[in-house]
């Protein structure tokens, strides 16, 4: 990290004088005691500019609003910006101290509250002890109710017993909180009071019971999705609730069992995806500050410090129970907007303590992605519930109709010996060494089933088509609505039929499901889908011409063509066209030309140009293709030919139409596709559970075999009985079980890991797996350097549980992450909404190669190195010699004498720790001088080893450095035969890339301030000497969430890097 020393030198320049400009100016303003005003004495002192000061009650004091201001001489102004510095460091002293002692009076709360619930009255504890994990041992018959199924207003004093989510909560003080319970898409309010004692009582107020301040200190701390069983009394809520869907009534808490602990943190919370600027998708704001809220994954449990809150209404309390006497009010959670937050602005008023409430609202939206990569989270979001609620209602209807219309319900095998389409490719599978493919469609299966005499069926089934189509519209794997049907004159008896099934459906899903539809709107605003009781039938022919007299033209400007398939634009205009002459949003397009129709469809009897094949249009966009499929042997044979396939390889669907098939018509629909337009949703993978596109099931590097089976973070020694000489036996603290950091590092570790072995160094470490996360604190920012060391299927869990540390512990502190790679940059970047940028790289080389064949002047200064008579030598694996390394160090400390100015750097130089992982090598000259040092580092199996340091000495001949580094590239390469490659460690980029949510207009500048820095400062220096010894660079990421960088962020990355030579 060298090549940030001149920068951050140069900011630190600038900063000093302009601190010490301004401490000047305002010292030069207000002269004071010790500035040689004397005013403990009666008579007046003179000022250092020699005029007597005036006097008040005989006592000296400074002119403040004369034209006479006393000037200050050198020694006055040190030592006012000495009194200065102490006041700071004492405040600053005071902070932490004053954070020490919170941090500790909490923690000793949460012991007492711990130890209560264990040794407690019985009669208060039991009402809150959370349930043991459910084994299924007894079965009481408890009559837990469903929201759905209820009638709040039969309820009303009645006690009720029911399992829900929390989805929020709100702490008003020691004694009441505001929760929310949820089940699927609906919401209630509850209310947990702590009892009073009798002399607290307001005249006719009752508020006797058990339960006990440990009980609601307790429950306020369940984050946000715990799934609790609750007992509460049904009463009617003294004024309407916004924040529930049940607005009239709320539940007295009795008791709050937790089912089961969350032991990894909810990227987000249903709340946070429900109500945080729900219609909004920007992610290109200006960086903020005091935007807190992005900084850790989840903002549903409490907030951090001095963060922007939700305030209560005007008329209640802010804090507190209501006054004694009065009636309680309803508290609404969600009815402030976040426009007066829009700016990072907050008054006074609107900023709590941390402990005054538990609910916040972020100041940014989530965006599809960060719902999407967190879909079981998003799936419980009230939209989702609703979509899938609908989509349900699609497949019950398409089924009812069809059942009503004759059809048999089939289930068609989805592995194939060829493909069934022309347009477009297949899935190939290893079928037991001979090749297979996925069904592109259940096209071929039913034919077969008309051709048996079946007569009408259909199917609901997975569909694949490996088309790298990453679009909106376009999935790799849908489910399909299918059906076929035998014909006895012509191929609109089908189109008919499934034209009455759509309008059936349409309507089926207005009247069953108007109440889903409702939500989805809040959401995703839309019309409702307009039909005529005529549909629309518009030769392909007819369309292509609406489109040309309308003027429309491609891209490349060519109007649409009638033998050739309409793009999608040219689809959604001639939509709208439709909808303008015909009042409707549904429509048919029939009679498509053959070209872009496979080769089962029946050719037009007129013009065998265009086929009897057609597509249904809703919204603009295609939800269905279907058509006349050719039921005659020969003439099929003679298709399948034409278009290139082979009849072989198709034998068992040839054998029906060779026996003999009726004529027969059907029709494919994708039901994403369709839930997806009918709903307006914008998007097709919101109406998929687990959308599957090209970009989905990420490839997996190869699992090489750890150096340490004994130090796994997948199967950590604690729970291993295999290992011989197990070093967990007779210990039973977990502390001392953990596995040591050096053998992580040796398992999983890269270049940036080795520097947490230095004492400024906190290492974190994961409660279960035992994974590590080295971080610094610096300037109120808790900075993590390198990757977490654990397997890379472990990321995901290790990062959120490292974030949520920090806001458990370090709630203070902001979280800022260098030097990571592509995985943990994509998994911040689209979990979390963090920004990444890349301007260092991991400068890595073959071991094998060597560089001084192809660079003349490389083998040039070998040369002189090898004529001065330099010796490389190898230490044998083990401890140093005592003697050795005090020759060594007392060279190390020459080469620190010889460095001035401001040294950046991400280590320590300890050359003699962890000798275990470390190889060691140093040149010699001919008089026994130490000219040069080489230490290799041993990382993962995949990384190798690091050149952790490499020093070459005052008075070293040019190339000694150059010769010992190739030297020992090649000793380990020999030693070690598995190492496959060698990391200097990070070097400067040529250019800076924006990673992640950094828009285009930010990322232009900050190139250009990145090269206009790297040609003053010549940042690339050292990585134009690495390059020369045959580098490649992979690039690696500084990731940071919005707000979270800024100057206060690169003022903690110069204290941390920095260090006066």
């Amino acid at each position: 990290m060298s090549f940030l020393k001149k920068p951050f030198q140069k900011l630190k320049e600038l900063s000093n004088n302009n601190s010490t400009l301004d401490k000047s100016n305002a010292n030069d303003s207000v002269p004071s005691k010790v500035e040689g005003i004397n005013s403990a004495t009666g008579s007046g002192t003179e000022s250092p500019n020699g005029k007597a000061n005036g006097k008040t009650n005989g006592t000296s004091t400074p002119i403040t609003n004369g034209t006479s201001t006393p000037k200050l001489n050198g020694d006055s102004k040190r030592q006012s910006r000495e009194i200065l510095q102490a006041e700071r460091a004492k405040k600053s002293m005071d902070r932490e101290r004053a954070k020490v002692e919170t941090k500790k009076r909490e923690s000793m709360a949460r012991i007492e509250d711990e130890r209560f619930l264990k040794e407690g009255p019985p009669a208060l504890t039991k009402l809150y002890r959370p349930y043991s994990m459910n084994q299924s041992k007894r079965w009481t018959h408890e009559d837990r109710l469903l929201f759905k199924n209820l009638d709040w207003e039969k309820l009303e004093g009645e006690i009720v017993t029911f399992r829900a989510r929390i989805h929020t909560l709100r702490r008003m003080s020691a004694k009441l909180v505001f929760i929310v319970f949820r089940q699927q898409t609906i919401t209630i309010q509850g209310v947990l009071q702590s009892f009073k004692a009798r002399h607290e009582l307001a005249a006719g107020e009752e508020n006797e019971g058990t339960i006990s301040e440990q009980m609601v200190r307790s429950v306020e701390h369940y984050p946000s999705e715990t799934i609790v069983v609750v007992i509460a009394r049904v009463r009617k809520a003294p004024k309407r609730v916004k924040n529930a869907t049940i607005h009239d009534h709320e539940l007295e808490v009795w008791e709050v069992h937790r089912v089961g602990e969350l032991t990894e943190n909810v990227p987000f919370t249903v709340y946070d995806a429900e109500n945080i600027n729900r219609d909004r998708e920007d992610i290109e704001d200006d960086d903020d500050e005091s935007a807190m809220a992005s900084l850790y994954p989840s903002s549903g449990d409490t907030p951090a410090s001095n963060t922007p809150k939700d305030t209560p209404k005007v008329g209640t309390p802010k804090v507190g129970t209501p006054k004694q006497g009065s009636p309680r009010t309803s508290t609404d959670l969600s009815r402030f907007s976040l426009d007066r937050f829009s700016k990072g602005r907050t008054s006074k008023d609107d900023i709590g303590s941390r402990t005054s409430m538990d609910v916040f609202r972020q100041q940014r939206s989530l965006p599809q992605r960060v719902r999407l990569n967190n879909r079981i989270v998003d799936l419980r979001t009230a939209p989702a519930q609703s979509i899938f609620r609908i989509q349900s209602g699609i497949c019950n209807l398409f089924r009812s109709y069809l059942d009503g219309q004759g059809f048999i319900e089939i289930h068609t095998p989805k592995l194939q010996g060829g493909a069934s389409e022309s347009g477009a490719t297949v899935f190939e599978v290893d079928y037991f060494g001979r090749p297979a493919f996925l069904a592109q469609s259940p096209q071929l299966p039913k034919q077969m089933c008309i051709a048996a005499d079946f007569e009408r069926v259909y199917e609901i089934g997975p569909v694949f088509r490996a088309e790298d189509s990453n679009t909106p519209r376009h999935l790799t794997e849908y489910t399909g609505l299918d059906l076929e049907m035998a014909l006895e004159e012509h191929y609109y008896e089908a189109l008919t039929i499934i034209d009455g099934m759509f309008k059936n459906l349409w309507q089926g899903i207005y009247d069953r499901y108007q109440k889903e539809i409702d939500i989805i709107s809040h959401f995703y605003p839309h019309d409702k889908v307009q039909w005529l009781a005529e549909t629309p039938r518009i030769p392909f022919s007819e369309g292509v011409k609406m489109l040309i007299e309308d003027g429309w033209v491609d891209e490349d400007g060519n109007p649409p063509s009638e033998l050739e398939d309409l793009a999608t634009r040219a689809e959604i205009r001639l939509g709208a066209l439709v909808k303008e002459k015909y009042k409707t949003d549904y429509y048919i397009l029939d009679k498509f030309p053959s070209s872009v129709r496979p080769f089962y469809a029946m050719p037009d009897p007129t013009d065998d140009r265009f086929t009897n094949s057609f597509d249904i249009f809703m919204r603009g966009q295609e939800i269905l293709t279907g058509g006349q499929r050719i039921h005659d042997a020969r003439f099929l044979e003679k298709r399948m030919k034409a278009k290139g396939l082979k009849p072989e390889s198709m034998t068992e669907y040839l054998e029906g139409f060779r026996w003999g098939a009726p004529p027969h018509a059907g029709c494919g629909i994708g039901l994403e596709r369709l839930t997806y337009l009918f709903l307006n949703l914008g998007n097709i993978r919101l109406a998929s559970l687990f959308p599957r596109d090209p970009k989905s099931l990420p490839a997996r590097p190869p699992t090489l075999k750890l150096r340490h089976e004994e130090a796994s973070t997948t199967n950590p020694p604690w729970e291993r009985t295999d290992l011989e000489n197990n070093p967990t036996d007779g210990i039973t603290e977990r502390e001392k079980q953990l596995q040591p950091l050096e053998k992580l590092i040796a398992n999983y570790g890269d270049a940036a890991n080795t520097s947490w072995l230095d004492k400024r160094y906190h290492v974190w470490r994961h409660a279960s797996t035992g994974a590590a996360q080295g971080f610094v604190i610096s300037h109120n920012y808790a900075i993590a350097v390198g990757e977490p060391l654990c397997a890379k299927s472990q990321y995901p869990q290790i990062v959120s549980a490292y974030l949520q540390f920090l806001k458990d512990e370090h709630k203070d502190l902001k979280p800022l992450w260098m030097i990571v790679g592509p995985d943990i940059e994509e998994y911040l970047g689209e979990k979390f909404l963090w920004r990444t940028l890349a301007c260092i790289a991991e400068e890595r080389a073959d071991p094998r190669n060597n560089p001084a064949s192809k660079d003349k002047d490389l083998a040039r200064k070998l040369r002189h190195a090898e004529n001065e008579g330099m010796k490389e030598i190898d230490l044998p694996v083990g401890p140093v010699d005592a003697e050795l390394q005090a020759k060594i160090d007392a060279r190390i400390q020459d080469w620190h004498k010889n460095r001035k100015g401001t040294q950046v750097h991400l280590t320590q130089i300890r050359p003699w720790i962890d000798w275990e992982h470390r190889r060691y090598y140093y040149s010699q000259g001919p008089d026994g001088t130490i000219h040069a040092i080489c230490v290799l580092h041993q990382l993962s199996p995949q990384n190798g080893y690091q050149v952790k340091f490499s020093l070459e000495f005052p008075g070293a001949p040019s190339g000694t450095i150059e010769s010992l580094i190739l030297h020992s590239m090649k000793a380990i390469a020999a030693a070690d035969p598995e190492c496959k490659q060698v990391t200097f460690g990070t070097g400067a980029m040529g250019t800076l890339e924006g990673g992640r949510n950094l828009g285009k207009t930010k990322v232009r500048a900050l190139k250009k301030a990145y090269e206009a820095i790297n040609r003053q400062f010549k940042l690339t220096n050292k990585s134009e000497f690495r390059e020369k010894m045959g580098v490649r660079n992979e690039a690696v990421y500084v990731a940071y969430p919005r707000g979270g960088l800024g100057a206060g962020g690169i003022q903690a990355l110069m204290a941390f890097l920095k260090e006066d030579g």
